[in-house]
């Protein structure tokens, strides 16, 4: 197949990209780059891909971009709640800018996959109307439209209403996934397993820990990326909002950090503070639809994943 992956220098699309590879089918990335680093990862993919740089809230962008690809993957995204919390404009013009103008483009024989998250029913999990583990089905509701936190969920609420209807008007066919805290390694600093990661390697000692409490059922990016592939080769997916994540071993961030500094050979004292305000305090995704479509199971543990993952910070990473 050819692949196009428009935001795929970055976490997710970069493991994405190796895979369709791996998989033997065409690869083209186009990214800005504002997120995805120039690395020696970025260097190795575009060895084996076409990678190209454009502003993908340019609509000549997509007028430079040939047609003629099997299926498509939006992952440009503005992400990370520093980076949200610190440029809310920003979230809100180039998530949705790069979305529209993608929109107008796409022809009727085209395939998406379009890149949501579960922040889109944060607010219900917190006003306490949304069961956790959480399905598809479930109201979705923002607390305050005004707070910088939510203007994530915000764009990527829109973004889902946008991809449904827009498909159903021009005859493609789209697949909306819903992505719950996925990690692995070159994810950035702003997550909470790198960020806990590389504040263990560099001895912080005492061991500041926000939120210990709060739970979240992480899921490592390589069954991330099973997933997606499955929903794109799943025709009964097609129109449909599906939950990506790992609900196999649900965990708090104190148990967490605990594994973290198990893995790194570390024993400091322990700090515990209050989770950053706006910050839900549980989220694990119900996952049965996707099973029912794909047959997908997670197979990286939660101890691999976090172990693999501090490899490669421990290894690679440079601010």
């Amino acid at each position: 197949m050819r692949v196009l992956l428009l935001g795929g220098a970055g976490f997710i699309g970069l493991h994405l990209a190796r895979r369709l590879l791996a998989d033997g089918h065409e690869v083209t990335v186009v990214d800005d780059f504002s997120r995805g680093r120039r690395d020696p990862a970025l260097a190795e993919l575009a060895a084996q891909a076409d990678v190209r740089s454009a502003d993908l809230t340019d609509p000549a962008s997509y007028a430079a971009i040939e047609r003629g690809w099997d299926q498509i993957y939006l992952l440009a995204a503005v992400v990370g709640v520093r980076n949200v919390e610190s440029d809310p404009a920003r979230v809100i013009r180039v998530n949705t800018l790069a979305l529209m103008h993608l929109l107008d483009w796409l022809g009727p024989d085209d395939r998406l996959f379009f890149a949501s998250t579960s922040e889109v029913y944060a607010g219900g999990v917190s006003a306490g109307t949304v069961p956790v583990p959480t399905p598809e089905s479930v109201p979705l509701m923002i607390e305050d439209v005004g707070s910088a936190r939510f203007t994530y969920a915000v764009s990527k609420l829109l973004g889902e209403a946008a991809v449904l209807h827009t498909a159903r008007a021009k005859g493609f066919t789209a697949v909306i996934g819903r992505f719950h805290n996925i990690y692995g390694p070159r994810m950035g600093a702003d997550h909470v397993i790198p960020e806990l990661a590389l504040r263990a390697t560099r001895g912080e000692n005492p061991f500041t820990l926000y939120g210990s409490e709060q739970s979240r059922a992480f899921c490592y990016v390589d069954d991330a990326t099973e997933a997606m592939v499955r929903l794109m080769a799943t025709p009964a997916a097609s129109g449909r909002i599906v939950h990506i994540g790992d609900d196999s071993e649900e965990t708090n961030i104190g148990d967490l950090a605990k594994l973290v500094l198990r893995v790194a050979g570390a024993d400091p004292a322990i700090r515990e503070v209050p989770a950053p305000k706006g910050s839900v305090a549980r989220r694990c995704p119900d996952l049965t639809l996707l099973r029912e479509l794909t047959g997908y199971e997670p197979r990286v543990s939660l101890e691999e994943g976090v172990r693999r993952t501090f490899e490669w910070y421990r290894e690679s990473w440079t601010a």
